[in-house]
């Protein structure tokens, strides 16, 4: 059996992980102003403000009780304004920081972040690490809740939410999908608590259609 050319290794990757070219975020840099506009502009349709299309989430963030807020890739605050800015974040692309800012939240660069009042040992209540975890290989996704992970008081919450199939399509910058038997890994690996693992707001079957069907995993520190 011979082994198959490079090329046809990189088309069998494509056929797993097909990716619609219209209607997604086709920016595959996430620090870079076009990443943020994209955002934006998803977040800014007349229609999704009109049918309030993030009360479920905002919902889902509530009753997960989080207390004082430590948001890990804040983007544009949306998680933060769910909240009612009761937390900080952290981005590391400039320009979504400035967006959160002009919103009137507390949104930092990791340097920033670092030399800030905030960065103390214990300081947060909970930690939110929302559609980040599957723009990173594993190590760096684990490496960087590892960083911010001191943050959080002991018995705090550590939130992870990742996208299901089609919304790992929607976005180029994705580079790998998680479920829930990844982030149970990531959790171990971390020595964290599983308390829950679910599928927000529909079963994970309907994932498969529905961009913005997630897998939450919530877990104590």
């Amino acid at each position: 059996m011979t082994p198959r050319e490079p090329d046809e290794r990189r088309l069998d990757k494509r056929q797993a992980h097909p990716k619609p070219a219209p209607g997604i975020i086709s920016v595959t840099d996430t620090s870079s102003p076009q990443y943020a506009h994209s955002l934006q502009q998803r977040e800014s349709a007349t229609w999704k403000r009109w049918l309030d299309v993030q009360r479920p989430y905002r919902w889902n963030l509530r009753r997960l009780e989080p207390g004082f807020l430590l948001d890990v890739g804040s983007g544009l605050g949306r998680n933060l304004a769910h909240v009612d800015g009761q937390g900080v974040g952290v981005d590391h692309n400039a320009h979504s920081v400035g967006i959160a800012r002009q919103r009137g939240l507390r949104a930092y660069l990791p340097d920033e972040f670092a030399e800030s009042e905030w960065n103390r040992l214990g300081r947060f209540d909970s930690l939110l690490l929302a559609h980040v975890a599957e723009h990173l290989p594993k190590s760096e996704a684990q490496g960087l809740l590892e960083r911010y992970l001191p943050n959080v008081k002991l018995g705090g919450k550590v939130i992870v939410i990742v996208p299901q199939q089609a919304g790992f399509r929607a976005d180029d910058s994705h580079v790998r999908r998680i479920g829930a038997a990844e982030l149970s890994e990531l959790a171990e690996a971390l020595r964290l608590r599983i308390v829950r693992i679910y599928s927000y707001p529909f079963p994970e079957w309907v994932g498969r259609f529905f961009v913005h069907n997630e897998t939450v995993m919530v877990c104590r520190r």
